[in-house]
């Protein structure tokens, strides 16, 4: 079996087991295919994983270091002043866990006995001591990034809600707008020369966490039940399954 993908995790894991936690990207699953989600938190069967964005992650990183150094002065960034944006990167004692992966910002979410937990990149703070939620995102697109106005963007939007909604739940004073830190690697200069340039742009979202609430009470019936839901239409993992299946392949 390959050493990068196991298909059966162990049952401390899933749904139930003392180490199973709903987080951020599990709440996405669910809304990208119930059926994937089922498979996956009830049963143990996940996914096979994508490819991993190493250079998302370098960025991501560099970022983190480049914000911090202001964050320890004080003071703010060049991108908000340039956008006009009264805000600064803020210290908080739980940020370095906040930002770690399988850990992240965790609240009990008592209607569904639920830990829900999501790692975010940045905090910065305005005036009014209102939190601000801050996501890295970086990519290499033709066209200037302005908007999020993409279709595949929607988990995007979703992603700065659920962690707009996990800092509330923590008794946070939480700003409905977030901010993404878009990095757009550029490709149109004569050479390499051992580096790569970026564009940077600063995409303001108004977050709405008013769908979260359902969707986990959606989550909690889902899991509870020993039926499978049915898979999203438009599920490229489903349908590959469907396919295999109809082969009726014997081994």
């Amino acid at each position: 079996m390959s050493s990068f993908y196991n298909p059966n995790r162990s049952a401390t894991y899933n749904y139930g087991g003392s180490k199973w936690r709903l987080s951020r990207s599990k709440i996405d699953l669910f809304i990208e295919c119930p059926l994937c989600f089922y498979l996956d938190n009830k049963l143990g069967v996940k996914r096979p994983p994508g490819f991993p964005f190493a250079l998302n992650t370098a960025v991501d990183e560099l970022l983190k270091k480049e914000f911090d150094i202001l964050r320890e002065k004080g003071e703010t960034h060049e991108l908000i002043e340039r956008y006009g944006i009264a805000a600064r990167p803020v210290k908080h004692d739980h940020l370095d866990v906040w930002r770690r992966n399988f850990q992240g910002v965790q609240c009990y979410h008592k209607p569904t006995g639920f830990q829900v937990s999501g790692a975010i990149d940045d905090l910065w703070i305005n005036p009014q001591g209102e939190y601000i939620v801050v996501d890295y995102k970086a990519t290499s697109k033709e066209e200037d990034i302005t908007e999020l106005n993409k279709d595949w963007q929607r988990g995007y939007k979703r992603q700065m809600e659920v962690y707009q909604w996990l800092l509330r739940q923590n008794g946070y004073s939480v700003s409905d707008t977030g901010y993404f830190v878009y990095c757009n690697g550029i490709t149109d200069t004569e050479k390499f020369d051992a580096k790569l340039e970026f564009k940077i742009t600063l995409i303001a979202y108004t977050g709405d966490d008013s769908w979260l609430e359902d969707t986990l009470k959606d989550i909690k019936d889902t899991l509870d039940s020993s039926r499978f839901p049915k898979p999203d239409p438009n599920c490229d993992f489903c349908a590959y399954r469907e396919a295999v299946e109809k082969l009726n392949i014997n081994r």
